[in-house]
């Protein structure tokens, strides 16, 4: 059996848009008969791989584009100063398509002002969005350039998209619906984050002063409505330790690996409206669990939406609730966890967090996280 680490965040966040619909509303979800504020699970991912540029090397890194032969161009011209830029775009598609990847045409770029012409994308679009590391890059911007003069040998382009993942690959996977080869299943999983409380919308009327108007004309430049809530959110993600392991080929990158995710699926934040509302807040509190039967998601403790009662913060009476679950989950199903972890923001919090783990500050909380992982895949390769 594998190791499952499930993180549980309670966070509030203020007059916020973190996570807008087609429309530019608050995403919202509908749940236990009431509607929630909801932030997607695409958004906070992505939140997330962004906090790993603080301090993952680039080794580790992805990037999720249609634009790879541009960044295999760029490659290639560090390898060779001396290609020019026609043989490189050749040798970085032919290199992709041996490995499986089908590209189009990319549409003509829109004409600066004064232009009459649009100016000439040289650089063809892949189909769908492509998850690739950048160590699979390197080796692939490597395999071009050896290809020279000659078809680059598809079982070794294969190859060098197949391995080197690196984190962010290895964590978040990779589907390629063409080529189920070149595929890598996701080691985490992560939820949409809903409110633990109902939530109405409320609009925000804006007007923007014309700093030109002269003072006798008192008219606005520009006039809006945005929405937005506040929310206490529930947020929760899991890792398979033995898939990341299988996905990255090593037990210390493993370790490094969920140390990361933990860390910045904290800290992070989706970036929407954040020049709006400035709504950069932390965690109330956070739970990470370590268990080796199945991941479990707690949501199931706000089906009957928290309400303030006057005296505690949502966020503490959402903490109440959480821990009041986990005791219910642990005593009727026998689910007790090897590890558990908590980090409490504040009095109160922490109190009504008490007998759910130790409680522990964050840098402690993603070691023992860590640590944990690697003695769970009993060995050090």
């Amino acid at each position: 059996m594998t190791t499952f680490i499930d993180i549980h965040v309670l966070q509030t966040v203020p007059s916020s848009n973190i996570n807008r619909d087609d429309t530019g509303r608050p995403k919202t979800g509908f749940f236990g008969g009431f509607t929630r504020a909801r932030v997607s699970s695409q958004a906070w991912k992505r939140a997330t791989r962004k906090d790993f540029a603080a301090y993952l090397p680039a080794a580790d890194r992805a990037v999720r584009t249609r634009r790879i032969i541009e960044d295999l161009v760029s490659r290639l011209g560090s390898l060779d100063p001396a290609i020019s830029q026609n043989e490189a775009i050749a040798l970085a598609k032919g290199v992709m398509e041996a490995a499986g990847v089908n590209f189009k045409a990319a549409r003509a770029k829109k004409p600066a002002k004064g232009e009459d012409a649009a100016p000439v994308d040289p650089f063809d679009l892949s189909e769908y969005l492509l998850f690739v590391s950048n160590q699979q890059l390197d080796r692939l911007a490597e395999l071009a350039l050896s290809g020279r003069g000659g078809k680059i040998n598809k079982a070794a382009a294969k190859a060098a998209i197949q391995g080197d993942n690196g984190i962010e690959v290895a964590l978040f996977g990779r589907m390629v619906a063409d080529d189920a080869a070149i595929n890598v299943d996701a080691a985490v999983q992560v939820a949409h984050a809903l409110s633990t409380h109902a939530v109405e919308p409320e609009f925000d009327y804006y007007t923007a002063v014309d700093d030109k108007n002269a003072e006798s004309d008192p008219s606005a430049g520009m006039i809006g409505v945005i929405e937005f809530n506040s929310s206490t959110l529930y947020r929760y993600a899991t890792i398979n330790v033995a898939q990341l392991r299988e996905n990255l080929g090593g037990t210390e990158v493993t370790g490094r690996a969920v140390e990361a995710f933990v860390k910045s699926f904290v800290l992070s934040m989706p970036s929407g409206k954040q020049n709006t509302f400035a709504n950069g807040t932390v965690p109330e509190a956070v739970i990470v669990q370590a268990r080796s039967r199945r991941p479990l998601n707690l949501m199931g403790a706000f089906e009957k939406p928290i309400t303030a009662d006057g005296k505690n913060a949502i966020s503490t009476l959402s903490a109440q609730a959480l821990a009041e679950r986990l005791r219910s989950v642990d005593e009727v199903y026998g689910f007790k966890p090897e590890l558990s972890c908590v980090l409490a923001s504040n009095t109160a919090v922490g109190e009504a967090l008490a007998g759910s783990g130790e409680q522990v500050a964050l840098t402690t909380l993603v070691s023992k996280v860590r640590e944990h992982a690697v003695g769970s895949l009993g060995d050090s390769a």
